[in-house]
């Protein structure tokens, strides 16, 4: 278990960004997907908080390509669109800080995310007398931020962990109700989640699960208010002596309520749901044989949606310094 302690910090915050992690091109499920992205919210040690004070820097990349077809409307903009189509480059700058703490199983955690968004988004629109007509727009913007106060990590032994935190996500984005691509929600989101991290040292697996409930407030610009999203990441990793670790994905999330408002109304709530499946490679390091560097990368295409974005094109990328 030596070993592994040393990586938890940077492993730590890596889980961090997963609190970060949205497709932003319009206004939550309203843009028919929300905050969450299946498949990137779990990360190595999910569920460990280092017992050990420390600082950590984490930066993560996701590219997300998705759509859904024109059979289907999608509300937009304060509208419906016959089919929609977003693509996004998301990059997100994560400050961790664990806590010096003496209460036995119990340490403690902050962090603070600074997220920046390319997107574009197309739809086709309603153009009136049962005309439509196709539009595209983009934008590039600080996105909304987010921070978690206290992330609580419990040791039920060196083999077994769980985690407890809620993310809160600002509206401070740039947002315009008419507009298809907005590097803002325009709402508040309060996500309370717990994770929890199994290893099993004789073979050198670890297993995480982290599963949460993302609770929006009333997108006051179109009156559109996004039901709750219920989310479940798992992940199977095997290490390596050489520092790789390969391993599997798996992610869904599901709506637990019916959207309302005006548009929300005309589609019957608009209800949805998706699950998301691919491989993730890992590798950890030192820099000068003392700060701790990880990398991962994951391919996590949608197996199955209805009424939320699929993708065959979701990748994420991070790495995380520990100093």
């Amino acid at each position: 278990m030596r070993g592994r302690r040393r990586r938890t910090p940077l492993a730590l915050a890596a889980a961090l960004v997963a609190l970060a992690v949205v497709v932003p091109h319009a206004n939550a499920t309203e843009g028919a997907l929300g905050r969450p992205v299946s498949g990137t919210g779990v990360q190595p040690n999910a569920g460990v908080v280092s017992p050990e004070p420390i600082w950590a820097v984490n930066f993560a990349e996701i590219y997300f390509d998705g759509n859904i077809g024109g059979s289907r409307q999608a509300p937009i903009a304060g509208t419906t669109s016959l089919g929609l189509n977003g693509e996004l480059s998301f990059t997100l700058a994560t400050l961790m800080k664990t806590w010096k703490t003496d209460t036995g199983a119990w340490n403690f955690a902050s962090s603070f995310t600074l997220p920046y968004l390319w997107t574009k988004a197309t739809a086709t629109l309603s153009g009136g007398r049962g005309n439509s007509a196709g539009t595209s727009q983009t934008a590039s913007n600080l996105f909304d931020i987010t921070f978690t106060p206290i992330i609580a990590g419990y040791h039920f032994s060196k083999t077994d962990h769980m985690s407890f935190s809620v993310a809160i996500w600002a509206p401070t984005g740039r947002y315009d109700p008419n507009a298809l691509a907005n590097p803002s929600l325009n709402n508040w989101t309060f996500i309370p989640q717990v994770a929890y991290t199994k290893f099993v040292p004789a073979y050198d697996l670890e297993f995480d699960v982290i599963a949460g409930v993302q609770f929006y407030t009333r997108n006051t610009a179109t009156n559109y208010q996004n039901a709750p999203l219920f989310t479940l990441d798992v992940m199977g990793l095997k290490k390596f002596s050489n520092g790789l670790g390969v391993g599997l994905v798996m992610g869904t999330t599901q709506q637990l309520g019916s959207d309302s408002g005006p548009t929300a109304d005309q589609l019957n709530g608009f209800r949805g749901h998706d699950f998301a499946l691919g491989p993730i490679v890992t590798y950890d390091t030192k820099i000068d044989g003392k700060h701790p560097l990880s990398f991962s990368a994951r391919w996590v295409p949608t197996i199955t949606a209805t009424n939320r974005l699929k993708s065959t094109k979701t990748f994420m990328a991070t790495a995380t310094l520990v100093f």
